[in-house]
């Protein structure tokens, strides 16, 4: 492939993460095909959206930039847009000029993407307008608000929409970059640059932005906290309200009503839910075999856990663990 220009903008205020996290993703994977004797696949560029070529990020780290949008005399393959922090969100605004210099380059390159808050800047310019596009879980709802035709995911950590890519909060913007290795070089590439980077594991866009039994432990009623801690240790139980609702010495019935009072969700739907997340972990970091990992996670048969993952990923728990897992993981 012919090397390719990865552009990320730097804006005021910007979120350092959103831009230095892919940028050494893209940087790792160049440094990686040169020491094997390959000509570089990419050559990154850091360019200021002001006069400046100084920006100061929200963290108080200033950049310094090659150059400004307007002195750009490459063809740009891949551009990324930033977020700012969520504190400052509402009341930030980009210039006229960078939002219609972005809006131009949407149409020119071959792939443009968001980090975390940047996708509020994307859906300024108009080109979201009826895609389905993401950000930070806690964005998401005034992203839907402020920009209601663009049709807003609140779960992915990542999206792609023909040639538009939006992620979620900061660190996703390493995910999606390793996603975009894999489409320019190989999965084994990208595994490669995430084992080099000692990253958890490289991460589908389908995968939650958080973990159930992190979002839905806000409770600070005691029972609550107790039986959500229960679940974890024994979701290969066949679990009913009845027997979760005896555990705390409730009805059936009010422990239901308590249970999404305190949590937001049913307690069908937060099982149902830590199943998935277990079964995907084992999928990624162990060797067990599906009907094993089923099992574990009280998913029945490898044929119901196919069901369940095929209804709420949208891919089979063996391509997932093919696309997903690490080279030491032998076949299921």
């Amino acid at each position: 492939m012919n090397t390719r220009h990865i552009v990320f903008l730097a804006i005021p205020e910007a979120t350092l993460l959103d831009i230095t996290g892919p940028y050494e993703v893209f940087t790792q994977a160049t440094e990686l095909n040169m020491e094997e004797g390959k000509k570089p696949p990419y050559i990154l560029h850091i360019i200021s959206s002001e006069r400046s070529k100084t920006i100061r990020t929200a963290s108080g780290f200033t950049i310094q930039c090659e150059s400004t949008i307007m002195n750009i005399n490459y063809k740009i393959d891949t551009l990324f847009v930033p977020g700012v922090p969520n504190s400052i969100q509402t009341e930030y605004r980009l210039s006229k000029n960078t939002l219609q210099w972005i809006r131009q380059q949407a149409n020119i390159v071959r792939r443009i993407c968001s980090v975390c808050t940047g996708t509020f800047f994307l859906a300024e310019t108009g080109i979201l307008d009826g895609k389905t596009a993401t950000t930070h879980w806690a964005m998401c709802q005034k992203l839907l608000h402020n920009y209601p035709s663009v049709k807003v995911e609140n779960d992915p950590i990542f999206i792609k929409d023909e040639n538009i890519y939006t992620s979620a909060g900061i660190s996703s913007g390493m995910d999606l970059a390793l996603t975009l290795i894999e489409e320019d070089l190989s999965r084994s590439k990208a595994l490669e640059v995430a084992k080099q980077m000692v990253l958890y594991l490289k991460r589908p866009g389908t995968q939650s932005q958080y973990s159930s039994a992190l979002i839905y432990q806000s409770s600070d009623y005691r029972p609550v906290q107790d039986i959500q801690n229960w679940i974890l240790e024994h979701l290969k139980d066949q679990l009913t309200v009845e027997q979760l609702a005896e555990k705390v010495s409730m009805s059936p019935r009010n422990f239901a009503r308590v249970f999404v009072k305190e949590t937001g969700i049913t307690p069908a739907k937060y099982i149902d839910k830590l199943r998935i997340e277990t079964a995907c972990h084992y999928l990624i970091e162990s060797q067990l075999t599906l009907k094993e990992i089923a099992d574990i996670c009280g998913l029945g048969t490898p044929d119901n856990m196919r069901r369940v993952f095929m209804k709420h990923l949208h891919i089979t728990p063996s391509d997932y663990k093919r696309n997903f897992g690490t080279s030491m993981n032998k076949p299921v």
